[in-house]
């Protein structure tokens, strides 16, 4: 999946310190819609690259931007220029939709991008204090805005959501999102977890809500994050107990079916826990 970048590993410790000249920096633009951008070079072979602090400050000399340490991966540093975008870019580099990423390479560099935006959103959004009301500052200890008034700690946020691979003997129950007219790809029904509700409950409801269909058997797959959208995302199987007369939630779907194994269509990109999962079912591994 998207965060496989073995034999690499994400070290994401917080540490409070400056970039070196060699030092990815991660320069986003938006304002957490779907056509938010990062400056990057893009390859005609997908591949991508990122600039350096050495290339910003040769594109952008004289300049006083400030910089956030964010993680590291093997040798590389990644950090994200706050709250500024230059005027002038490095050469070759451009702003180029972040959900782009999703299909380039190297892995680890794309990876990179998704956590880093999810760390860029919880930085725009936390200046001040939910609490008070007064503006934050950032941590010297930990990865954390701190209240210099009330004492709040605003550390970041992750949202559990699951995916579910809802099984009818040899079939599966693949669905399309109303509203997305551009997106076609099957995706299986999926939802949010909500207060006071452990992951299982949620896949219980979510197939309610969407199918109208019971559940039974529920186990747990794989998880996966998923910086896109600030998310944690738990995979589960489950079984229909009962009638399998779908009722389409509307508003959510625009359908769904069940759709059986020998049916399905290869899965080219295991980017995603959900792509994942509908090839493991076609393989016949679950």
């Amino acid at each position: 999946m998207f965060h496989d970048i073995y034999p690499k590993k994400l070290d994401n410790h917080f540490v409070d310190c400056a970039p070196e000249e060699k030092d990815f920096i991660f320069i986003f633009q938006g304002t957490g819609r779907k056509d938010d951008t990062l400056v990057m070079k893009k390859e005609a072979d997908e591949t991508i690259s990122f600039p350096t602090l050495a290339q910003v400050k040769a594109a952008e000399p004289g300049a006083s931007f400030t910089y956030r340490y964010l993680f590291t991966i093997e040798e590389d540093r990644f950090f994200l220029l706050e709250r500024a975008v230059p005027e002038h870019l490095p050469e070759g580099f451009k702003p180029e939709i972040l959900r782009s990423v999703r299909y380039t390479s190297p892995r680890y560099l794309s990876f990179a991008a998704t956590v880093g935006y999810h760390l860029f959103n919880w930085n725009r959004d936390n200046r001040f204090c939910g609490r008070c009301g007064a503006e934050t500052v950032h941590d010297t200890k930990e990865r954390a805005f701190k209240c210099p008034v009330c004492g709040n700690m605003i550390f970041p946020r992750i949202q559990p959501a699951v995916i579910i691979g809802l099984r009818h003997g040899d079939a599966i129950c693949t669905s399309r999102y109303a509203g997305r007219p551009g997106v076609r790809g099957r995706a299986l029904l999926a939802g949010f977890c909500e207060i006071g509700e452990t992951a299982e409950e949620t896949v219980a409801r979510e197939v309610m809500e969407e199918v109208g269909l019971k559940v039974k058997n529920v186990t747990y797959y794989k998880s996966q994050p998923w910086g896109f959208e600030s998310d944690l995302l738990l995979g589960y199987w489950a079984e229909v107990d009962g009638d399998t007369d779908i009722t389409l939630d509307k508003e959510e779907l625009e359908s769904a079916e069940f759709v059986r194994r020998s049916e399905l269509e290869e899965m080219g990109n295991l980017n995603s826990l959900t792509a994942t999962m509908i090839e493991a079912f076609r393989r016949g591994e679950v």
